[in-house]
C-alpha cells in the first residue's frame, strides 16, 4: 500500500462552486482585516475550476455586491443585465403570454450569466485573496475522530477497473482541517456520508429535487437580445412539475433548458426526451431555425426549500450551497443564496478559529447567522413552493398565489406542507409499460442522448473503477424490471444505464450495462432510483463534463 501524503489546513472547502469560492474569499478578507494567518483550501473534482459549473442562469447580484462591491470594475464575466422579462403559458401548438410577470419572476436589476465563467472568475478572485484552489481533487471520503469530522481523503488516481494500481498510480492525499465546509452541490458524496451518520436530517422534510437539462445554441447574427429572459409553464410537462427557460447571452448565444421535477409518477418519464419535445414547440423551433447546438449539460436542483434543509453544522463540519439546500425554487435562483451561505459559514469559521473551538455548539453560530439574514427571509417566503405542486400544475399555481399573499403559507394556511422523497412518488408499472411520447430525432433541432453527451465534453478513462455503485443488480433484474420497467433507462439524461433483461423460463436473464463514461455528473440516478441502491461517487480527479460557457 502506497503511503499517503497528509496536509494540514485551517479550513477546507470541498467543491469549487459559488458557495465555496465566496466563502474562501470572505474568510481571507476577514483574515486580512484582523491580521491573522488563516490557511484556506478549496478542492474540486473538475479538471479545471468551472468545468462542472452549470446553471440557468439569471444571477441576483445581492450577495456578490456584499462580497466584492467592485465586482463590475474587476471584470466579472456577466453576459448582460436583464433587458426583458416574459412569462409564457405553453400549449402544444400555441403560447399565451402573461400580461404581467409575477413579482417572484421580476428580474429587474439581475444579470444573465454563465455559471461556468462566473465560477472560473471567482476561483481567480479566491486565489488572489490568498486561498489555495485545486482542481482535479475529488473529495472521496470524510475523515473522522469519533463523530467529529477532521478532514477529507482525496480520491486515488491511476487505478484500473479491477481496483489495481496502474503505472501512473497516485494515492490521494489526506487533507486534515480544523473545519471542513461541504459545498459539493446537490446530493454530494461526502454530505451523503455525513448527513445520515450525524442525523442532520432529523425533524426535516425529505429533500426533493428537479433535473435541469440545458443546451446552448449559436444563433444567426443579430437574432438574440442579450439579457432577454423567458420563463415558461405547461407544454410538455402538463402532469409533471417543471418549466422552461430561455435566456439571451452575448454573441447571439441562446441558453435554453427545461426543469423537470424528480417527483413524477410515471416511471417512463424521460427529462431529456421532454426537453427535446420542448424545442419542437413552434415558438421555440422558430427561435432555433438555422442555429447550431454548441453545448449540452444536466444538473440536479434541490427544490425542497426551507424545511428540507438539513442541519447545517456539526462538530468540525458545515454545509453550504446546494449541499445545504440553499435554492429558491419559486424564483429558480440559487447562486446568490449559495454565495451568501458560503460567506456566513466563513464568518462562523473565522470566529471559531479565533476562539480555537470548532465543536457543534460553536459552529451553530452559522445557523444563527442564517436565521438573521435576508437569505432566511427569502427562503421562508418560498418554503412551501414545490410541495404545492404535488397535485398538479393548477393546484400548484393556486398554492403559489396563496403563498404570495400569506407570507409563504400553503394549502389550508399550513405553515409547513409535508413531502416525501421524489422516488417514493413513482408508481409501479407492469413489464414493458406504455411509453410516453418519444420525440422524432432529426439531429437538427432534436438529438438523442449520445449526441448530447458528446456536446457536454464529458471524458472518463474507461480503465478505472465504475463510479456508479449498484448495490445489488439482482434487484434490477428480478424486481425493477417487473415493478417499474427499469426507469434508469429513462431518467438518466446521458444514456448511462442500459438494462439488457429479457424474459426466459418464467423469469429474466441478462445484465445491467453501465456506460459510466457517458456520465455528466447530474446525480439523477442516485436521487430517483426507486430502491435507493445506486450510489454516485466521484471518478478519478479531472474527469467528467466540460461545461464551457454554461
Amino acid at each position: 500500500m502506497a503511503e499517503r501524503d497528509s496536509l494540514d489546513v485551517d479550513v477546507l472547502f470541498v467543491g469549487a462552486g459559488p458557495a465555496s469560492l465566496a466563502g474562501a474569499i470572505r474568510l481571507r478578507q476577514l483574515a486580512k482585516e484582523r491580521g491573522r494567518d488563516v490557511s484556506v483550501m478549496v478542492i474540486d473534482k473538475g479538471g479545471e475550476i468551472g468545468n462542472h459549473g452549470i446553471s440557468g442562469a439569471v444571477m441576483d447580484p445581492r450577495a456578490l455586491d456584499e462580497l466584492l462591491p467592485d465586482w463590475r470594475e474587476r471584470g466579472a464575466p456577466v453576459e448582460a443585465p436583464v433587458s426583458s422579462d416574459t412569462l409564457w403559458f405553453m400549449f402544444e401548438k400555441s403560447v399565451l403570454k402573461s400580461p404581467i410577470v409575477p413579482p417572484v419572476l421580476n428580474n429587474s436589476g439581475k444579470y444573465v450569466a454563465s455559471l461556468q465563467k462566473m465560477v472560473r472568475w471567482l476561483g481567480e478572485q479566491a486565489e488572489s485573496a490568498g486561498a489555495d484552489v485545486f482542481a482535479s481533487f475529488p473529495g472521496d471520503e470524510l475523515l473522522w475522530d469519533g463523530e467529529r469530522v477532521i478532514g477529507v481523503r482525496v480520491g486515488d488516481k491511476g487505478v484500473d477497473k479491477h481496483g489495481n494500481p496502474k503505472s501512473n498510480f497516485e494515492p490521494g492525499p489526506d487533507l486534515m482541517a480544523k473545519i471542513v465546509i461541504l459545498g459539493e452541490g446537490p446530493r454530494g458524496t461526502l454530505a451523503k456520508q455525513a448527513i445520515p451518520r450525524l442525523r442532520l436530517e432529523r425533524e426535516r422534510e425529505p429533500q426533493v429535487y428537479a433535473l435541469g437539462v440545458k443546451e446552448l445554441w449559436q444563433c444567426a447574427p443579430g437574432t438574440v437580445q442579450p439579457g432577454s429572459v423567458i420563463h415558461s409553464l405547461g407544454f410538455p410537462l402538463f402532469n409533471t412539475f417543471g418549466g422552461g427557460f430561455i435566456y439571451g447571452m452575448q454573441n447571439d448565444v441562446l441558453d435554453i433548458g427545461l426543469v423537470t421535477g424528480l417527483d413524477y409518477h410515471d416511471p417512463t418519464t424521460d427529462p431529456h426526451n421532454e426537453f427535446q419535445r420542448y424545442k419542437t414547440h413552434p415558438a421555440i423551433a422558430k427561435m432555433l431555425a438555422g442555429a447550431n447546438l454548441i453545448r449540452y449539460g444536466a444538473k440536479a436542483i434541490p427544490e425542497g426549500g426551507l424545511f428540507s434543509m438539513p442541519q447545517l453544522y456539526s462538530d468540525g463540519l458545515m454545509l453550504i450551497g446546494d449541499t445545504g439546500g440553499f435554492l429558491n425554487g419559486m424564483r429558480l435562483k440559487g447562486i446568490h443564496l449559495a454565495m451568501k451561505s458560503g460567506m456566513m459559514a466563513a464568518e462562523t469559521a473565522f470566529d471559531a478559529l479565533v476562539a480555537e473551538k470548532s465543536d457543534a455548539r460553536t459552529l451553530a453560530d452559522y445557523e444563527r447567522r442564517f436565521r438573521a439574514s435576508w437569505a432566511y427571509g427569502e427562503l421562508r417566503a418560498a418554503r412551501n413552493f414545490h410541495q404545492g405542486f404535488g397535485g398538479g400544475l393548477i393546484p400548484g399555481l393556486l398554492n403559489v398565489s396563496l403563498g404570495m399573499v400569506s407570507g409563504g403559507r400553503g394549502f389550508g394556511m399550513s405553515d409547513r406542507l409535508k413531502s416525501k422523497p421524489g422516488y417514493a412518488h413513482m408508481q409501479k408499472r407492469g413489464f414493458e409499460p406504455k411509453e410516453r411520447e418519444r420525440v422524432n430525432v432529426d439531429n437538427v433541432l432534436t438529438f438523442d442522448k449520445l449526441t448530447d453527451v458528446y456536446n457536454s465534453g464529458t471524458m472518463h478513462d474507461e480503465d478505472q473503477p465504475c463510479h456508479l455503485h449498484v448495490a445489488d443488480t439482482n434487484i434490477c433484474r428480478d424486481r425493477c424490471t417487473t415493478e417499474y420497467g427499469n426507469p434508469c433507462r429513462h431518467f438518466c439524461p446521458a444514456a448511462v444505464y442500459e438494462p439488457t433483461f429479457t424474459q426466459k423460463n418464467g423469469g429474466f436473464e441478462g445484465h445491467l450495462q453501465l456506460n459510466f463514461t457517458n456520465c455528466v455528473h447530474c446525480k439523477t440516478c442516485d436521487i430517483m432510483d426507486p430502491y435507493q441502491i445506486i450510489t454516485w461517487v466521484p471518478p478519478q480527479g479531472g474527469e467528467g463534463p466540460v461545461y464551457t460557457g454554461m
